[in-house]
């Protein structure tokens, strides 16, 4: 019997290790799992079947997902305390209904309830997932956060229904969006649109996204605990309670 080197024993530790981490990332991934239609877009009809049941077995948190928290003072495209016991990572498109819906009904009474008092710092990631004029969308979006204005930016964007790559999101509608929201230095504006930090944080955000499963928005994590759609505003609420109880909060 051949006794094991000292080399080929490390190669057998990075191979388990490595099939662990396989295993892991297919475990995260299938807690996100939904499906886009063939032109890169959600099925409606498909997604408003997925919003009403993916709450009755919700995945347990782990340890992996509660580490994508950021927790940085510094993230304009972030709201809340720094230290809050609840983190929501929220992935999400400026065009996608169902993010608007959440923007619109649900957002504001987790600032009035939990976010105001402390408990929960929500955490903006760009999710573009239907085209050109949500690349667009997401860079503008990154653009307003290098002002501070990333937060009223995404009011003005998700302030009414608006129709899906229809040019709502065009370059002329964005610099009017930019006005609204309070953004004074446009040049600066269109500038940081189109520089590479732009690209590249919409990129990192995507691929987090990508890594985990995500293919649909609007999707969040709540102290590591998977909701996929605009759920009804009790779910948040319910979902950021337990965690703040988990937390000792």
């Amino acid at each position: 019997m051949t006794a094991s080197t000292p080399s080929s024993s490390r190669r057998t530790r990075r191979r388990a290790i490595a099939a662990v981490a396989v295993l892991a990332a297919a475990a995260v991934a299938g807690t996100f799992a939904l499906t886009l239609d063939g032109s890169g877009g959600r099925d409606e009809a498909a997604g408003e079947s997925a919003v009403a049941s993916v709450s009755a077995a919700p995945a347990p948190a782990d340890e992996s997902l509660l580490a994508l928290a950021r927790r940085d003072p510094s993230d304009a495209l972030a709201v809340g305390r720094a230290d809050a016991p609840v983190v929501m990572i929220e992935y999400s498109d400026f065009q996608c209904p169902f993010c608007g819906q959440f923007a619109r009904e649900t957002k504001p009474e987790l600032l009035r309830s939990y976010v105001d008092k402390g408990v929960l710092r929500i955490e903006w990631r760009s999710f573009p997932v239907f085209g050109e004029e949500s690349e667009q969308a997401a860079l503008a979006g990154w653009a307003a956060g290098q002002q501070k204005k990333f937060w009223p930016f995404h009011d003005v964007a998700y302030g009414k229904p608006r129709e899906r790559n229809a040019g709502e999101f065009s370059a002329e509608n964005l610099i009017g969006m930019a006005r609204e929201a309070g953004i004074t230095d446009i040049e600066r504006f269109q500038a940081d649109m189109a520089s590479d930090k732009a690209r590249s944080a919409v990129q990192k955000d995507r691929e987090e996204g990508y890594n985990l499963g995500v293919t649909s928005t609007p999707a969040f994590l709540i102290n590591g605990r998977p909701i996929l759609g605009a759920q009804p505003t009790a779910t948040f609420d319910e979902a950021v309670e337990a965690a703040a109880k988990a937390a000792g909060r």
